[in-house]
């Protein structure tokens, strides 16, 4: 069985996105300069280009779209989104919603599930032996940590202070001991892995 890793930017102030994300304002007041790295560069939201990531950044881009077996994203993400114009582009990707009944079609590659746990689990089924990545939102990642379910995380730290925003760890009333087994960096994202040590019973 793979991990379940976390695997999300955010700036250097801890936020992941930038005020006023929502549908069809994507990451916020200029908050693309989180996704710099995924662009090669700055990018503006109405800019009609192609992913054009490339070296470190490219690399571990790569992995975070083809190295899994499944995702997990909250439904805020989905919706702001627009579901990624109708096809996952992490593959198999179960969206946590309490509204299942409006399951979408099954060739989108997106699956509606109740909760986190359960999403979790779900994720873990269709990746078999793979690692399922957990692309956020914050909340989603907050529940999962809370409910000791997350192994890895993996971090994308864009070279900004934001102020303000969606904070990933928000008030997570939790301590976790991590361990750093990789760090990469390109003018655009340090990236760095840790693992989550098991709290000692």
């Amino acid at each position: 069985m793979g991990s379940v890793i976390v695997d999300l930017t955010m700036s250097l102030d801890g936020f992941v996105t930038a005020p006023n994300d929502g549908p069809d304002q994507g990451l916020g007041d200029e908050g693309e300069v989180l996704h710099y790295w995924v662009f090669g560069g700055p990018w503006r939201g109405d800019e009609k280009r192609d992913f054009a990531s490339t070296g470190v950044d490219g690399q571990v881009l790569n992995e975070a779209l083809h190295g899994a077996g499944a995702s997990v994203v909250g439904r805020r993400m989905y919706d702001i989104t627009n579901g990624w114009g109708g096809r996952s582009p992490f593959g198999p990707c179960v969206v946590v919603t309490h509204r299942v009944d409006e399951q979408p079609d099954p060739a989108s590659g997106f699956e509606f599930v109740d909760g986190v746990g359960a999403a979790i689990a779900r994720a873990r089924e269709i990746a078999g032996d793979k690692d399922v990545n957990i692309g956020g939102g914050a909340s989603l990642v907050q529940q999962a940590l809370r409910a000791g379910l997350v192994d890895e995380l993996h971090l994308h730290v864009a070279p900004v202070i934001l102020g303000a925003g969606r904070p990933l760890f928000g008030d997570l009333g939790l301590r976790l001991h991590l361990e750093r087994v990789r760090i990469l960096e390109s003018p655009y994202a340090t990236h760095v892995d840790y693992r989550i040590v098991p709290r000692s019973t």
